[in-house]
């Protein structure tokens, strides 16, 4: 990247994928490691309880990995346009370009892509994060793209979330995004209480706690879609309007918390009308469940057996 008159800027650009960043390549690969472990103690389990086990530790830990994942995507909300528009500050030159918008929990990335790709002697191919977290300020992010001379789409959109923008676009998706946040990782902790409980006898308890899970889930949603009940200001491009809809992160999250709920009320279900195949799904032995109600026949030598006999018979011969 270059700026006009073929000076380069000050600092080097910073792109960043706006679905795989390198903490989601982490937590993925995290929870792939665990797959394998469990994946590997599969040929020990015996009998039909072998088939149950190994879908239930990948539904689990398929729940598992979206639940943490989704905290550090940037598709929760997307919205993409495609504008002839100014391409860098005090000039006049326009480019054709597909501009994009995704916003996470986190942060905002905002894509330009030329259409084609090479134009003005340039390559116009941009991906740039703007984030909100917890010890960084968006302001400052904002102020290092301006120093950077960064093209005039991506800038005129991060405007839109700064401070001072009457927008407050920043305010609202801060907000949302970060109690969106914490309920997700409330999830994560029912989560693994769940698969707690289980491992246990009590395996009904996991259901309920599933449950939990999966409502947590859907809060998160619910705070995150709060954002567009009210008024939103729009991003214009000459004629062209970006706007936005839900994205990846935000459909995926709400499938995961329907496959909690149907879980959940599946093992309760089997709880209650058949209990034995419960049994049977979560690997719990039947004979030690009952071993209080069933006589358990004992092997005795029949020799011994003989002897005991005449030794009864003829004690019975002396008494009389």
């Amino acid at each position: 990247m270059t700026f006009y008159d073929g000076q380069y800027p000050f600092y080097p650009t910073s792109r960043q994928s706006y679905i795989f960043s390198v903490s989601i390549i982490i937590v993925i690969c995290t929870f792939l490691a665990f797959a394998l472990i469990f994946l590997s103690i599969l040929p020990g389990i015996r009998g039909k309880g072998r088939v149950f086990w190994f879908f239930r530790v990948l539904l689990s830990l398929f729940i598992g990995v979206v639940i943490v994942v989704v905290n550090f995507t940037s598709d929760w909300e997307i919205g993409s346009t495609n504008a002839n528009t100014t391409y860098k500050s005090f000039t006049t030159e326009k480019v054709n370009a597909k501009i994009g918008l995704h916003v996470g929990l986190s942060g905002i990335n905002v894509t330009l892509i030329g259409m084609p790709v090479n134009q003005l002697n340039e390559t116009i191919n941009y991906n740039e994060r703007f984030t909100w977290q917890m010890g960084r300020n968006y302001d400052d992010t904002f102020y290092n793209a301006l120093v950077r001379g960064l093209p005039n789409p991506i800038l005129y959109i991060a405007e839109k979330f700064t401070y001072g923008s009457p927008c407050s676009l920043l305010v609202q998706y801060r907000i949302s995004g970060q109690y969106a946040s914490i309920t997700m990782w409330v999830a994560f902790c029912t989560w693994i209480i769940s698969n707690i409980l289980f491992c246990l006898p009590v395996s009904v308890y996991g259901g309920y706690m599933m449950i939990i899970t999966g409502a947590f889930m859907i809060f998160s949603l619910i705070s995150f879609a709060t954002v567009r009940l009210s008024p939103m200001c729009e991003i214009h491009f000459a004629d062209a309007i970006l706007e936005t809809r839900f994205g990846g992160s935000f459909w995926l999250t709400l499938a995961t918390g329907i496959l909690c709920f149907i879980i959940a009320f599946t093992v309760i279900a089997m709880h209650i009308f058949c209990p034995d195949k419960l049994k049977l799904v979560f690997l719990l032995d039947e004979d030690d469940a009952d071993e209080d109600d069933e006589v358990v026949p004992a092997y005795k030598n029949p020799a011994f057996v003989d002897e005991e006999n005449n030794i009864f018979s003829i004690s019975l011969h002396q008494r009389t």
